[in-house]
């Protein structure tokens, strides 16, 4: 057989062919690669061909598909002319068929299935943001380069973007949800197989051929569709702290092809076909003056809001609420799955065929299970959160080839929540949250008689001092990690001072404090943090 691969185009020096009532085969689905985002589906198909030219329909292909990704596979003496998708095919090539009330239907899906392209185009531009976002250290104030005075400003328009691209989002998926169902009534009305026990799909690729002779021929057909998607998902079970994490990594499918997936061989990869693969090349950079923004120069005398960003854990919630509310239908199938890691992803190979329909719902596929030995410590910061949370460190985790995704945790038997687990981190070891403990109490409170605020020549002068109070109510010793923090000036008027710390290790740059404490049972430790604050009386700092 010969490889072919088109991207929708016709020779036009092609002599004009005869019309010729086209040959109908039917595709069977042999193979499934499954991305985050995308399908390459491979086809195999039999039909006998006339000798000369001739039209062949390949019915039962995905509804939509890249037409430029068809790639066909045929014998050695037939000639591919040309290839290409239709999912209206009553409409393109049988104009007998054509009702008016048929060709309302078929405009009617057009148009939807046009603001469905729209809507997805939209997403995943602002999915893209998102992640830009996420990735650029100057937006979160993290860069060197960003002055401390800029901090406020950033973060501002980090917090406020954010969360408009995310509502954006969400409003977007909505639409997208009652298109579909919307199309998909369509889409039944334009099936001329519903009298079949097999429900087909409405995508067909139309081959134009040439033979020498009149012969049986098999193709082969290949292409990338949307319409499918896969993310990590895992279960960490722990019995208790001295015994390893068992870690179920799985797979969690979908698909709304219009394929029901049958007996298919599937492959799970970290890739993507979508993304773009030139490098960037950088412009040059010219500077040019701009006119100043009054709410910027009032931005800048605003202090910043003091956060708390943990370097040991962080507690992640995904934001995929409709993959949460889909039936899942678990199958465990880890010992038939080969790990392949290639340079540029991880592909997961199932071997044992496996059914998929065409629903949308996820499908749970068990890919490894292992045991992790990690490093146990608790880890609190009352200021933000009045929890303790047990974090794992795990060592040499890039070894289990994880991906980025939500963990279900289950410790000593107990269903304890959710976290998640980030691979792609800096730190030598993979922090790994696993739930809070209530039998380790913190409370932060305000000591009044040792806080005061002061007039000294035309200056206010606040001073703020805090306790925070440790118990361990466990039968064993807890090791813990407890950080608080004092604000950073971003105004050469405002003066900021560290008056007491309890030999906390104090990080000059972010004014984070962290204590390493070790409680034996039914202990509780005190620790004093105390600051002054000093600024122009006529002024406001508006998050003190």
């Amino acid at each position: 057989m010969k490889f072919l691969f088109f991207s929708a185009f016709i020779v036009l020096s092609l002599p004009i062919m005869a019309q010729e009532k086209p040959i109908f085969t039917q595709a069977k689905i042999k193979q499934a690669t499954v991305y985050f985002t995308g399908v390459d589906l491979t086809h195999t198909a039999s039909a006998n061909i006339p000798k000369g030219t001739s039209e062949l329909v390949i019915k039962n292909v995905a509804n939509s598909l890249s037409e430029e990704t068809i790639r066909v596979m045929a014998p050695s003496n037939v000639t591919v002319l040309s290839a290409q998708f239709t999912s209206r095919y009553l409409d393109e090539y049988e104009h007998e068929k054509n009702t008016p009330a048929l060709k309302r239907v078929q405009d009617s899906l057009a148009l939807l299935e046009k603001q469905l392209k729209k809507l997805n185009n939209q997403r995943y531009t602002e999915e893209k943001t998102i992640r830009l976002l996420d990735d650029n250290d100057a937006l979160k104030g993290k860069q060197d380069g960003v002055s401390i005075a800029d901090i406020p400003k950033v973060t501002d328009y980090y917090t406020t973007k954010r969360i408009e691209l995310l509502n954006s989002i969400d409003v977007i998926k909505e639409k997208e949800e009652q298109l579909t169902k919307a199309i998909t009534k369509l889409n039944a009305k334009l099936d001329i197989n519903t009298s079949k026990q097999e429900k087909l799909s409405n995508g067909k690729i139309i081959l134009q051929l040439m033979s020498p002779v009149a012969q049986k021929a098999d193709f082969q057909v290949s292409y990338i569709s949307n319409r499918a998607t896969w993310h990590p998902f895992y279960e960490l079970r722990a019995e208790k702290l001295s015994a390893p994490i068992h870690l179920l990594y799985k797979g969690q499918i979908s698909q709304r092809t219009g394929i029901d997936w049958k007996g298919v061989k599937l492959t799970l990869s970290s890739g993507n076909p979508n993304k773009s693969n030139q490098f960037p090349i950088l412009q040059s950079w010219y500077l040019y003056f701009g006119r100043a923004n009054k709410d910027d120069n009032m931005a800048s005398n605003r202090a910043p809001l003091a956060k708390v960003r943990s370097d040991v854990a962080e507690v992640t919630s995904l934001e995929r609420a409709d993959v949460e509310k889909m039936d899942l239908a678990e199958s465990s199938v880890s010992e038939y799955v080969e790990i392949a890691e290639n340079q540029l992803n991880v592909s997961f190979d199932i071997d044992t065929p496996y059914d998929i329909p065409s629903n949308g719902k996820a499908h749970s596929v068990s890919l490894q299970e292992f045991d992790l030995k990690a490093n146990y410590k608790y880890y609190t910061a009352p200021r933000v959160d009045k929890e303790v949370y047990l974090v794992a460190a795990i060592e040499d985790y890039s070894k289990y080839n994880l991906l980025v995704g939500e963990a279900n945790i289950v410790f000593e038997g107990l269903y304890v929540g959710k976290t998640y687990i980030d691979p792609n981190q800096t730190y030598q070891t993979l922090n790994v949250t696993m739930g809070n403990d209530r039998k380790i109490s913190v409370k932060r409170e305000k000591i009044t008689d040792k806080s005061q605020t002061k007039f000294i020549s035309g200056n206010r002068e606040q001073i703020f001092t805090y306790d925070i109070i440790l118990r361990n109510n466990k039968k064993e010793k807890a090791e813990l990690v407890l950080k608080d923090q004092y604000p950073i000036s971003t105004d050469k008027s405002i003066e900021v001072e560290l008056l007491e710390s309890s030999k906390a290790s104090v990080d000059e740059k972010t004014h984070i404090l962290t204590w390493e404490v070790s409680l034996k049972p039914n202990e509780t430790k005190t620790f004093r943090l105390s600051y002054k604050v000093k600024y122009p009386k006529d002024r406001f700092i508006g998050n003190l």
